[in-house]
């Protein structure tokens, strides 16, 4: 879809006319030394949150209570609320901006509910939750995160509308065109006591990784070029446009690492290479990684200036600051220093404003996910599974096969054997004994990733599920193992670990990472190599998501639409009851030189 400009050029000049409106309260000017004339200068803030995913509130909706953490971190735009109207009243509200690096509209079940439940794209649809609340506190720009293009084009088409802020992806394109789909950037004045405005302007960065992660929904519409590629394109424009102050809010990492490999020929998490090759650049708000950065400094290779970065904690539990310094020399604003730092929201009590605004939407969902749907013979707790074959782990693969298996009947594919590959996303993901709710089953599956079916070789199999070992740390034999130092090596995610179920097979951790699978067999007999079997994945495993050999390579034999959640959700409705003596069997286990770790 092509830049709809009168929106856009609309909306900028209506934001900067009324930022040119300011008040410039908290800057004043200050004497020079030398020649006892005095310096015009100017002092801003830059305020940023990212990868808020649908958190308004502190509030947890798979374990129905208030978020908490070991940490005692908490989330929300309620509370960032708070803070922003405590910065907004230290610096004085127009020497302030506030700006978001992406995946907003997915992640909890408020913004599930309002895309698939009661969707905002229905007839005299409801206002997303998200938009509702940064609409009230003030947002000026928000860049596009991957997650957005989750519930597909129409429903971001809505949000956008929604919101009064631009959503920026200078790299996201019209596929035929080849013209932005989205507002590149955002420009605003700030007016300063000096007699002179400060043009500030935000440049907006998405991720390439949307081209396979969210494939079905993009294909043929949008195309994502790469983030350093882009933002060369686009700061030497704005610096010609008067740009004084030039920020790319980008929803990518700093690490230059991608989870695709070489299926896309642009890095996942650019921020910090475009900080260093891109010259004009003088702070980056970072997003994607889930990760928190106060303050990074990458020196730009080109000018030998040093770019701040920052990146804020997830889901709301930090704010970023950055702190502007400028000076006006030879006859133009000059960016004299910038710092930045992070806010923690747990020091901050929701914004009753943003509480009652968003009140009865909250109810609603409670109400939704603490529907009973049906009951389950036994408790399974998630807990253990990062390190053993635990039950409900055996539960979603056991859905999931089935699945397929129903899928495929009928043709060329049905006689071959169906596996299926699962990830523990969640450690806190449990059903209990008796009853169970839909927010109980939600909690096994809290991505919207959606169903299908691969056709690997035994021989690929067992490639894939020696590069998902690396997951482990080398332990050698003998002496306790500590659980909790024995996962997660190379800093690999729970969600980049795959359990699959359908076969047997040993993990020695003892050994080192690609010789760690022994003993792998289906049906009691040693997988044959050539043997081709169906395995059942999920969209972001099968188009390369964690990197994992042969699958996205794989021939697809079926896809599914409907999010793996929903599909898991379903099965509970049909069937009224989880048997679990029907799928839980110990199938993969630790060992060390051959002896079981537990």
């Amino acid at each position: 879809m092509p830049l709809n400009r009168r929106k856009f050029l609309g909306r900028t000049a209506a934001t900067s006319a009324g930022a040119a409106l300011a008040s410039a309260a908290a800057a004043v000017p200050a004497e020079a030394r030398g020649h006892g004339r005095p310096r015009r200068r100017y002092a801003f803030t830059v305020m940023g949150t990212t990868d808020l995913h649908g958190n308004v509130f502190n509030w947890d909706y798979f374990t129905d209570a208030e978020f908490d953490d070991t940490a005692h971190n908490d989330v929300g735009l309620a509370k960032i609320s708070t803070l922003v109207d405590h910065v907004r009243k230290e610096k004085g509200r127009r020497n302030t901006l506030l700006i978001d690096a992406g995946d907003t509209i997915q992640g909890t079940q408020l913004s599930y509910y309002y895309a698939r439940v009661d969707p905002i794209t229905g007839e005299g649809g409801p206002v997303h939750p998200m938009a509702q609340a940064m609409n009230a506190i003030g947002y000026d720009a928000a860049a596009l995160g991957n997650h957005e293009f989750n519930y597909g084009i129409p429903v971001l088409r809505k949000f956008e509308e929604q919101c009064d802020f631009p959503l920026l992806g200078a790299n996201a394109l019209d596929a035929k065109t080849l013209r932005p789909a989205f507002a590149p950037y955002w420009m605003t004045r700030l007016r300063t006591p000096c007699g002179r405005d400060v043009k500030v302007a935000v440049l907006g960065l998405t991720n390439p990784g949307i081209a396979i992660w969210d494939k079905v929904n993009v294909q043929g519409k949008m195309t994502f070029p790469g983030l350093e590629e882009q933002a060369a394109k686009w700061v030497p424009r704005l610096r010609s446009m008067g740009a004084d102050v030039v920020i790319v809010s980008a929803h990518s990492g700093t690490s230059g690492t991608s989870s695709y490999g070489d299926q896309v020929p642009y890095v996942e998490n650019a921020a910090a290479l475009v900080a260093e090759k891109v010259a004009g650049i003088d702070a980056i708000l970072v997003g994607h990684a889930h990760v928190e950065i106060p303050e990074s400094r990458v020196v730009n290779k080109e000018t030998g200036r040093e770019v701040v970065l920052s990146e804020p904690l997830k889901w709301g539990q930090r704010l970023t600051l950055f702190d502007f310094e400028l000076e006006w020399e030879r006859g133009r604003w000059q960016v004299a220093s910038v710092s930045a730092k992070v806010l923690n929201s747990n020091a901050a009590e929701e914004d009753p404003r943003i509480v009652g605004l968003l009140g009865d939407e909250h109810k609603k969902v409670v109400g939704y996910v603490n529907q009973t749907i049906g009951t389950c013979s036994a408790a399974m707790t998630a807990t253990e599974a990062p390190y053993k074959d635990v039950p409900i782990i055996d539960f979603i693969n056991h859905v999931q096969s089935e699945t397929v298996k129903a899928a495929l009947a009928g043709t060329e594919y049905a006689a071959l054997p169906v596996l299926s590959q699962a990830s523990c996303f969640s450690r806190t993901a449990a059903i209990p004994a008796g009853d169970v709710t839909i927010r109980q089953v939600a909690g096994l599956y809290p991505f919207e990733n959606t169903l299908e079916a691969r056709v690997l070789t035994g021989a690929q199999l067992k490639e894939y599920l020696e590069f998902s070992a690396r997951y482990y740390v080398q332990t050698p034999a003998g002496g306790d193992v500590d659980p909790s130092k024995l996962t997660n090596a190379g800093n690999t995610p729970d969600y980049n670990y795959d359990a699959v179920g359908g076969l047997t097979y040993e993990i020695d951790i003892a050994k080192a990472p690609g010789s760690r699978i022994a003993k792998l067999s289906f049906e009691g007999k040693p997988i044959d190599e050539k043997a081709q079997f169906v395995l059942a994945v999920n969209n972001y495993r099968a188009s390369g998501g964690g990197n994992f050999p042969h699958v996205a390579s794989a021939k697809q034999v079926w896809a599914n639409s409907e999010e793996i959640r929903n599909t898991i959700i379903a099965w509970v409705q049909a069937e009224k009851s989880i048997e679990v003596s029907r799928f839980a069997s110990v199938d993969w286990k630790l060992t060390r030189d051959g002896v079981p770790v537990f």
